[in-house]
Parts: structure tokens; sequence; C-alpha cells
């Protein structure tokens, strides 16, 4: 059975045929029209999007070279900042030494002044007085001792100066770093082109970080570091100059009290050796003295000896004449005669016991009073022993040890990064 043939198709009209080949003829024309004007907008669109993408690239090498110059014009300030720390501290920490050591050398001193009162303090008897050397050896201690006091407050004080520098360095060392840092990364922004191989597309990279700050801000915080800095050197220049005044004015009233407790102490040496002279002459004068007495008390007692022996004989004759016999016993001129001179013996007599007494009393009150002479003779020369070896321990105070200016060593010091000077990390990011 042979297939049927198909059903024709739907017949058109010739006006039709014609409506339809016009139609498509004006699509046609449309269609190239509309994507004329869309060729030759998208030409210029190429040409805008191409010199827009040129400038704003340019524009923002601009920018960054821009940036990078603030960036590094802040970070030499910030570097010369530092380092006008770092001088300050150097210079701080050698006035800081300077007081310590001013501080050690009241040591000798005060060690001086304390012995040269307790070998006074050895003095006996009337020696032991309190003089006016007393009294500079003691306001030395008490100056050395405020000395001593004051040096010390300004040592602490200067301490704690180094440990504010030594912040405001750290937070400057920070800041810095951070600045180079940035640097860096800004210089590597601005070699970076189209063609770099570091380059690609990132996940929203238009977002706003944390903790971003606005260029304002940016330059207070390094200008506040740099100011905080600036007043921490300021007050340690003030402190400087006032730890030097206190050090000259110290020394100037530790020398004052030096030479007025040594012309104390050479004047009372010069009494006392006045005083010593004077004793001595009067211990010879008395000597002397003793020694005519003892011949005038042997004289005396030789006289009445003999004045005995004379009475004794008087005595005698007188009671051998009372043998007379009869009218011969008579009271004659001899009688008399012999009367008196018994009584002119024991008057004699009398006269030159009492007065041999009183030498022998005199000569006794003299001796005693040698051997006290003597005595405070022996504490005059203990006391002057004692002042010349306080004479011989104040000369520890002027001998060329003392007063030769010892050498200050510097150490050098060390920022918060370790480092000796401002060479940070710059080096590895060029």
């Amino acid at each position: 059975m042979s297939a049927l043939p198909a059903k024709p198709g739907l017949r058109h009209s010739v006006s039709e045929w014609y409506s339809n080949n016009h139609q498509l003829s004006e699509t046609a024309q449309h269609e190239r029209h509309v994507s004329n004007v869309i060729r030759q907008e998208g030409r210029s669109l190429r040409n805008e999007t191409n010199c827009q993408t040129t400038w704003d690239e340019r524009d923002t090498s601009r920018r960054l070279r821009d940036r990078t110059w603030d960036v590094a014009r802040c970070k030499e300030a910030l570097e010369a900042c530092a380092q006008k720390v770092d001088q300050e501290m150097e210079a701080l920490t050698l006035t800081k030494e300077q007081t310590e050591q001013a501080l050690a050398a009241t040591a000798v001193p005060l060690e001086v002044s304390s012995e040269c009162l307790t070998l006074r303090d050895g003095r006996r008897g009337y020696e032991l007085v309190v003089d006016p050397v007393d009294e500079q050896l003691k306001r030395e201690v008490e100056l050395i001792e405020k000395v001593q006091q004051v040096l010390q407050q300004h040592i602490d004080k200067s301490f704690e100066q180094l440990c504010v520098l030594q912040e405001a360095r750290h937070q400057l060392t920070a800041d810095l770093q951070n600045k180079m840092d940035a640097l860096d990364i800004d210089m590597s922004c601005l070699s970076l082109t189209i063609k770099s191989p570091q380059i690609s597309l990132k996940t929203n990279p238009t977002r706003i970080p944390s903790g971003s700050s606005t260029p304002q801000e940016w330059i207070q915080f390094s200008q506040y570091n740099m100011a905080n800095a600036q007043e921490a050197m300021q007050v340690s220049y003030q402190m400087r100059e006032e730890m030097s005044l206190t050090r000259a004015q110290l020394q100037n009233e530790l020398d004052t009290q030096r030479r007025a407790a040594e012309f104390a102490l050479r004047k009372r040496n010069h009494h006392e050796e006045q005083a010593r002279d004077e004793l001595e002459w009067q211990i010879k004068n008395t000597e002397d003295e003793m020694a005519e007495m003892e011949s005038d008390i042997q004289g005396l007692d030789a006289d009445l000896q003999a004045k005995t022996a004379s009475l004794k004989l008087a005595h005698t004759r007188l009671e051998n004449r009372t043998n007379r016999p009869g009218m011969d016993l008579c009271r004659d001129e001899v009688q008399h005669g012999l009367v008196n001179e018994i009584h002119q013996l024991e008057a004699t007599n009398t006269a030159l016991k009492q007065k041999l007494s009183e030498a022998q009393h005199s000569l006794q009150k003299m001796k005693l009073h040698h051997s006290r002479m003597l005595q405070d003779l022996n504490r005059k020369q203990e006391a002057l022993s004692l002042e010349q070896r306080s004479m011989n321990t104040r000369a520890r105070l002027t001998s060329p040890s003392c007063t030769d200016k010892i050498p200050v060593l510097l150490v050098p010091l060390t920022n918060s990064s370790g480092r000796s000077n401002l060479q940070l990390l710059y080096t590895r990011f060029r």
C-alpha cells in the first residue's frame, strides 16, 4: 500500500510574501543600526574607560608617592627625635653616674669625721670638753648625712626619669617601626603594575579594616609621641641642670664646713699646746721650788737640832748651878742670863718647829699639786696626741687620691629594641 502525499502547508498570498520580505529587510536594517550604535558606544566606552583607568592608576600612584613622602618625612622626624632622646638619656645617665660618684665620695669624709669624734671621745678629765671642734665635727657629720640624702633623692629621681625617657623611646621606636613597615608596603604597592605576577582579585577589597585611623589621627599620634618625648627631654634637661647645680652647691658647703672644722681643730690644738707649755713651765718652776723647799727644810731641821743642843747646854748649866752650896746659890747675872737664854731658845725652837711644819705642809701640797699637774700634763699630752691623730686622719680628705677626679667610664646605652643606635629594621625592607 503506497503512502499518502503530505498535506500541503498554509498558503500565503503574494501581498503577504511582499510584506514578509519588506519586514525582514526593515528588521535587518534596524538590527544593523542598533549594532552600529552599540559598537560606537562600545568603542567610546573603551576609550573612556581606558583613559579613566590610566588616569586613576596614575592618580593612585601619585597619591602613593605623596603618601610615601609624608611617611618618610614623619619617619625622619621620629628618627631625629629618637636620636635626641638617646643623647638625652646618655647625658642623664652620665649626670646620674657623676652624682653617684659624688655620693660615694662622701663616704670617706663621713668616716673621717666620725673617726675624729671617736678619737676625741678618748680624752680624759678636764680635757674632755665640749669645744668648737666637737660642734664643727658634729655639724660636718650632719651636713654630710644631709648631702647624702639629697644626692640619693636626685639619683632616685634621675632613675625614674630615665624610665620615662626609655618609655618615650619605646613609643618612638614602635611608631618608627610602624612607619617603616607602612613605607615598605606603600613602596611595594607603588612598584606593582598590571603585568606584575603578584596581582590577583581579592575578596571584598574595599572593606574598611578594623582599627583604621583618619589622616588627622595618624599625624596626631606621631605628634603626640614626639611631644611626649620632647616634654620628657625638657624635664630631663632641667633635672640635669638641677643635679649639677646641687652637686656644686653641696660641694661648696662641704668644703666650707671642712675648712671650718680644720680651722677649729688647729686653733684648739694651738690652745692645747699653749696650755701644755704653760703647764710644763709651771711644773719646772714647782720642781725648782720643791727642791729649794726641801733644802730649806733640811736647813730648818739642822737649825732646830743645833738649837736643841744649845738648849740642852743651857739646861745643863742651869741645872748644875743649882748644886752650889749656901750663899753661893745666888741668882746672879749668870742665872738670869741662862734663864733668858733658855726662854729665847725655847721660843726659837717653837718658831723653827712651826716654820718647819709649815714648810713641810707646803712641800706636801706642792708635791700633791705637782702630781696633779703631771697627771694633767699626761692627759694634755694624750689629748694633743688625739688631736694630732685627728689632723692626720683629716689629711685623707685633701690627699691626692681623694682630690683627683675619677675618670667616668661611659657605658653605651641600649634602647627598647636592644640597639645602641637608630639602625632599626629598615635595612631589611630596602
